[in-house]
């Protein structure tokens, strides 16, 4: 059976509805102690890459073109079959991101890849 994905910001406290909780950023959030993150597992592999993260600077201007580019990294990167592979067991899986926008933000994108994969 296809996992569900969430997404959450990594500030908001965990839920037991949570699921299997990801990380999903490069970077460690701001200001978070990683015991207070209660992820299960840190996939940086799968994020934006630097250059694209701060080409895109969380400008919703740049939100579209985003998209396009971050889809593209996501197609060229190899880490992705086996993720989706490691993860097909899960039955939620909730990503964490620790950007302020809720709007605008790479695990909006991540998600709806992903979706396809399972």
């Amino acid at each position: 059976m296809k996992p569900v994905i969430k997404i959450k910001r990594v500030y908001e406290p965990s839920a037991k509805g949570d699921g299997y909780r990801i990380l999903v950023d490069r970077l460690w959030p701001r200001g978070m102690r990683k015991e207070d993150a209660h992820i299960d597992e840190w996939a940086k592999d799968i994020s934006p890459s630097t250059e694209l993260r701060k080409w895109y600077d969380h400008t919703p201007d740049l939100w579209s073109e985003f998209q396009k580019r971050y889809k593209a990294e996501l197609k060229k990167n190899e880490t992705v079959p086996a993720f989706v592979e490691g993860h097909e067991d899960k039955k939620i899986i909730t990503l964490l991101y620790g950007a302020k926008s809720e709007e605008y933000n790479h695990a909006i994108v991540l998600q709806q890849y992903l979706e396809k994969l399972f």
